[in-house]
């Protein structure tokens, strides 16, 4: 699994592999106007036109997850009579079905534009997430959360995608901080919705219920606006002139990462397997998400086992959602105008295992500390867009960018199915195994983030060392090439 030391000349290039973004600059090359293209202004055009639909389908994707958090205090569980284990089997086969779906992601995203599948796996999870209000026993409920689980599986990937075709990797931090901090907007106005569906009163259904199939409908809408309006590529942008086109074009290329290709190039998925970095961040993934599972589908639930009533508990776990947003944005700026994603990944687990030591340790008398320490653990949902912008800035080569998105969003369920799992019917209402979990995978994480730096570092080194400062004019050749990073001896990791 150790990184081959790259070529002294750029391979090869392969015609089927070459960026599709080659053909226009090619058909535009005497566009000497996109000089003068204000590039500050054009990131403004392109974040109002994008950021929103993007922002949305992220706070819908927490918002459909998160409702079956609130839909345990509104009476979920009494109503389908479930027992045992059961509503932590529904959280986490949502999730297996989420890592099983990812697999046929890479190929989907390879040979159909990203903001197309997104839009309609958007619409068709808001049928599923509609389709759990008419569930009657644990089986209906499974099954619908179930097909959530496969149709929102490509959010992650898609989104990741996206943002890496119009920004440069510094400029995707805080692209990526935005739309992840819908997360924590999800979690505030999932509290607020769930207390008021609470307050709803209906002879023939109950108020999660109607909850579910309001929330769909939006679910569907939202997806429906994204399959029209976000184009395929920018340079199929309606909104762009043909010179600011050329203008963004020339400036992510400094990514080397390309736009978008539907060739399938089975040589760099086969790279991606034995590649050291994407293992690491796998694992960096699975411990960050263990807690991620326990806040998406426990928080409310640890705290009504204080007493409160369920839409008390629903209001009462709203601060969660202003931690998620502000840790969030924090490191999307703090990488744009200082990199060290590794520092600023560790800094995010701080509050995390100081929230999961006073969750762990503190006595339940102490209702107020342990409210902190629910809230602190929050901190940690904001390492998950640094490592999302870290592999879409560290993996080149079209297909293995697409498989690597979809490894580390698996990678995010597998994290998902452990972390409800440690909730066991047997240490209730405590739940302390649980809670030292979070503590522990925390801890893990800061660790393998240090170790990711020094890998990187390493790297770059051996590399400047071998094969000498990189090289301009082979830069320029090696753009669009679809050369993986390991191919490419221009390029260098970011950390």
């Amino acid at each position: 699994m150790d990184e081959k030391q790259p070529d002294a000349v750029p391979q090869r290039v392969d015609s089927t592999q070459v960026d599709d973004a080659v053909a226009y600059l090619d058909g535009h090359a005497d566009g000497a106007e996109s000089s003068y293209v204000d590039l500050a202004a054009l990131r403004r055009k392109i974040d109002r036109r994008l950021m929103p639909y993007m922002f949305c389908c992220y706070v819908l994707q927490f918002l459909d997850k998160v409702m079956l958090n609130y839909a345990a205090v509104m009476g979920l569980k009494k109503d389908l009579k479930l027992a045992g284990n059961e509503f932590s089997n529904t959280a986490s086969w949502f999730f297996i079905a989420y890592l099983i779906a990812e697999a046929p992601n890479v190929y989907c995203l390879q040979k159909i534009p990203a903001a197309k599948w997104l839009g309609g796996n958007v619409f068709l999870w808001g049928v599923a997430a509609a389709a759990s209000a008419g569930a009657y026993n644990y089986q209906g409920l499974l099954a619908a959360r179930i097909f959530l689980g496969i149709f929102e599986a490509t959010v992650g990937p898609s989104l990741m995608l996206l943002s890496s075709q119009y920004y440069t990797r510094s400029e995707q931090a805080p692209r990526f901080a935005f739309w992840y901090s819908g997360l924590g907007v999800a979690q505030i106005i999932g509290g607020i919705i769930s207390f008021g569906f609470q307050q709803v009163k209906h002879e023939s259904l109950e108020g999660w219920r109607i909850m579910f199939l309001v929330l769909g409908l939006v679910t569907s809408l939202v997806g429906a606006l994204t399959f029209f309006f976000i184009p395929d590529t920018p340079v199929k942008a309606s909104w762009l002139s043909d010179s600011e086109k050329v203008a963004l074009l020339q400036h992510v290329s400094e990514n080397q990462t390309g736009v978008w290709s539907t060739s399938l190039n089975l040589k760099q998925i086969w790279e991606a397997l034995f590649d050291t970095q994407l293992w690491l961040l796998t694992l960096t993934t699975i411990l960050i998400s263990v807690s991620s599972g326990v806040v998406t589908t426990y928080s409310s639930t640890l705290i009504a086992s204080f007493g409160f009533t369920g839409p008390i508990s629903a209001l009462l776990n709203t601060p969660s959602g202003l931690v998620s947003i502000f840790f969030s944005l924090l490191v999307g700026f703090g990488i744009r105008k200082s990199s060290h994603r590794w520092a600023w990944n560790v800094l995010c687990t701080i509050p995390g295992i100081i929230g999961g030591g006073l969750m762990s340790f503190l006595p339940k008398s102490n209702t107020a500390g342990v409210l902190i320490g629910i809230y602190l653990v929050n901190a940690i949902v904001a390492t998950l867009p640094i490592l999302y912008q870290w592999t879409m800035a560290n993996c080149a080569g079209h297909t293995k960018r697409a498989f690597a998105s979809a490894l580390v969003a698996g990678s995010f369920s597998v994290g998902n199915i452990i972390g409800p799992q440690t909730f066991q019917a047997h240490d209730a209402p405590e739940y302390k195994p649980a809670k030292i979990a979070v503590l522990a995978t925390q801890a893990a994480a800061a660790v393998l983030s240090v170790v990711l730096f020094g890998y990187y570092l390493l790297q770059n080194r051996r590399r400047d060392q071998t094969r000498g400062r990189v090289d301009e004019s082979m830069v320029d050749e090696t753009k669009w090439a679809g050369l993986t990073d390991k191919q490419n001896p221009s390029f260098r990791y970011v950390y």
